[in-house]
């Protein structure tokens, strides 16, 4: 039994004024199984106007900053083990992940820094299929949380420098850095929905990195790292980061959060 599932990937086909990608789920690890979505390129493009003279801190001291923050995630069913990953929000346990990596899982388990000491059983307490959205509680007791901040999607800008912190074939908290690659985006859900608004980013995703954090130069979440697109694969069908990947908006999360009746 394969132990996880394929962190999305296809080639790109760009025809015409809009790119047209075919990629498959960004699930965490393969399983051979590859599921088509459709992304299109809507018209406009959004670009800085102008550069800011703002601070911002380094990749290094992002990481230092966000990385307590970021947990492992394993979603177990039928023998089979998928992982992911997961921002912690809130101080009290609250936990968010990609809808597709617990889906149908029976037990899911939040590692905090991958000592089996800080583990603890996760449930599934809401869930946003068309917006590949998750929202997990984890028992806080005898733990330091530190949360997360979700800032403002909409002011994000092509160029603006990014990190992603996640969990990628295993290896808890790897740091990628890159910048914004496009903004405004739509891809394909699982369920076939569109997510709108998606960012696109060039720092380096792979199988498990699916539910983390796409940071920006404050340290602020601006989106949740979902897809990939690749060209390439394993002998187990599992693709490589070829520098196109999708975060789904901050904004799209903040919307979820607020429906369902969760206050962070």
């Amino acid at each position: 039994m394969v132990s996880s599932k394929a962190l999305a990937l296809f080639s790109a086909v760009v025809g015409g004024v809009a790119a047209v990608l075919l990629i498959a789920l960004a699930g965490p690890f393969s399983n051979g199984h590859k599921t088509k979505v459709l992304v299109t390129q809507p018209g406009g493009s959004a670009f800085a106007s102008q550069v800011t003279s703002t601070s911002s801190l380094t990749p290094r001291e992002v990481y230092e900053r966000d990385a307590h923050g970021v947990v492992a995630i394993r979603a177990g069913s039928e023998g089979a083990t998928d992982s992911g990953t997961g921002i912690v929000l809130n101080t009290t346990g609250l936990i968010l992940t990609n809808e597709h990596v617990v889906e149908s899982a029976a037990t899911v388990t939040v590692s905090l820094d991958g000592e089996s000491g800080h583990t603890r059983q996760a449930q599934v307490i809401a869930q946003d299929k068309p917006n590949d959205l998750a929202l997990l509680k984890i028992d806080a007791g005898g733990l330091t949380l530190h949360p997360l901040t979700l800032v403002d999607s909409s002011a994000v800008e092509v160029g603006d420098g990014v990190d992603a912190i996640g969990n990628p074939f295993g290896l808890n908290w790897t740091l990628t850095t890159g910048v914004v690659s496009a903004v405004n985006r739509q891809i394909k859900a699982p369920d076939g929905a569109t997510i709108a608004h998606v960012i696109q980013t060039d720092a380096a995703l792979n199988p498990g990195n699916s539910g983390g954090p796409l940071i920006d130069s404050s340290g602020g979440v601006i989106g949740v790292n979902s897809q990939i697109v690749s060209g390439s694969s394993s002998a187990t069908g599992t693709g490589g980061s070829s520098g196109v990947g999708f975060a789904i908006p901050s904004n799209t999360v903040k919307a979820f959060l607020q429906q369902s009746g969760n206050r962070i």
